[in-house]
């Protein structure tokens, strides 16, 4: 039985804005089954709806075409089941990737879902923005831990994949076809996951560096027997932890005896590359390091600020990123030597980023940009319009944001 929708709340919409549009009303269902019927109405109204969670990347799709409804998930994180002995929990859409870690932490536990600005970002929107960040090469991208998932669909049902045993999917995994839609085919009011065992230490290594080093820094610190979990080289970006001259970031996690003997491999591979000093941070100095990185990921610094990804080979992201330095002079980048990502943050030259690295999307943009999110249109567009048909033949689930005006 479909639940009869609850009245929305009369909420401010101004902070709903996305583009030149501002939602007529806000609804802040307070469970699955009102955020279901509430789509219902909205489809058979006619009206369209965009889910928002955090905001933290809402601008890495485009505006909507239409807007009527903003739909909060802001009251659906509920941590509904959660099995430490069997490393599984299950929550909803709208806890707080920091809410959810800060319970894991309890058990020692984490999920590495490394979402910039955590405190704010959600776990559905997490998925639906189809983050995945620099521990995706040690961990696995987020959408791989996910084992099972709630949707409320447009048509107002509830639908369920998965579930709570790691090895539960036979058949497709339907879960995974809502990771990185943009709300586009359904909203994520549950997500359950694989939780990991939190590593027993956390050691972030920074070293700062003269650019005519930088070639032997990369050359030494990517031969490194021990893998760090992330390892970024990155220029600009005056919020992450010790700004001004390029630096080198090595996260290592894992027992204390790998820690160190990753440790003393670092400092000696640099050393040897011209390096003088590694500076060491450990334990939650470490993870504010970090976070400082992923957060920048998500800051527009300005009106027209645009920062874009590009996904690319380990082994060329650092040609890539020095390639925009070189057509563009000094705009912030980063250069990911383990999952060959190149962030660039830019205030201009939007078509030139794209022109030196291929296909490069949005991923946070000031108000004034003005930028489509998507740039090159995939050669599988025709297959996404047909899955968009099936699962929202009246266009109410967030129209246009996605790739192609989907």
């Amino acid at each position: 039985m479909i639940a009869k929708p609850v009245r929305a709340k009369r909420i401010p919409t101004a902070s709903f804005a996305l583009g030149s549009l501002t939602p007529g009303r806000v609804a802040e269902p307070q469970d699955g089954a009102e955020a279901a019927a509430i789509l219902r109405a909205a489809s058979d109204a006619g009206e369209a709806v965009v889910a928002f969670g955090g905001g933290t990347l809402q601008s890495a799709a485009n505006a909507p075409a239409r807007y009527d409804i903003a739909l909060s998930t802001k009251r659906l994180n509920a941590l509904h089941e959660y099995d430490p002995r069997e490393l599984t929990a299950g929550v909803g859409g709208g806890m707080t990737v920091g809410e959810l870690n800060a319970l894991l932490a309890r058990n020692h536990q984490f999920l590495p879902l490394d979402a910039p600005l955590a405190a704010q970002a959600t776990i559905g929107g997490t998925l639906a923005a189809g983050w995945a960040g620099p521990r995706r090469a040690a961990y696995g991208r987020p959408r791989d831990l996910l084992i099972g998932a709630t949707v409320a669909l447009a048509d107002g049902t509830l639908a369920k994949t998965g579930g709570m045993v790691v090895k539960n999917v036979t058949g497709y995994d339907m879960g995974k076809l809502y990771v990185g839609s943009h709300g586009t085919l359904g909203v994520i009011v549950r997500a359950n996951f694989k939780v990991l065992p939190a590593p027993a230490v956390r050691r972030m290594a920074i070293a700062p560096f003269d650019d005519e080093l930088r070639v032997r820094a990369i050359a030494h610190a990517s031969a490194l027997s021990i893998e760090p979990a992330a390892l970024l080289i990155v220029d600009g970006f005056h919020e992450v932890a010790f700004a001004g001259r390029p630096r080198l970031f090595a996260l290592l996690e894992g027992s204390d005896q790998v820690v160190e003997r990753a440790t003393r491999e670092l400092r000696s591979a640099l050393g040897a590359a011209g390096i003088a000093e590694t500076r060491l941070l450990d334990g939650d100095a470490a993870a504010s390091a970090y976070a400082s990185i992923l957060d920048a990921y998500a800051t527009a610094t300005a009106d027209t600020s645009v920062t874009f990804v590009a996904r690319g080979l380990p082994s060329e992201a650092v040609t890539r990123a020095q390639r925009v330095r070189d057509a563009l002079g000094r705009v912030d980048t980063v250069a990911d030597l383990r999952t060959g990502d190149v962030i660039v943050r830019v205030r201009e030259g939007f078509d030139t980023v794209r022109a030196v690295l291929g296909r490069a999307v949005v991923l946070s943009a000031g108000p004034a940009a003005g930028v489509d999110a998507w740039g090159e249109v995939p050669a599988a567009l025709a297959t996404m319009r047909a899955l968009k048909a099936q699962f929202d033949p009246r266009g109410v689930l967030a129209p246009g944001r996605f790739v192609g005006g989907i």
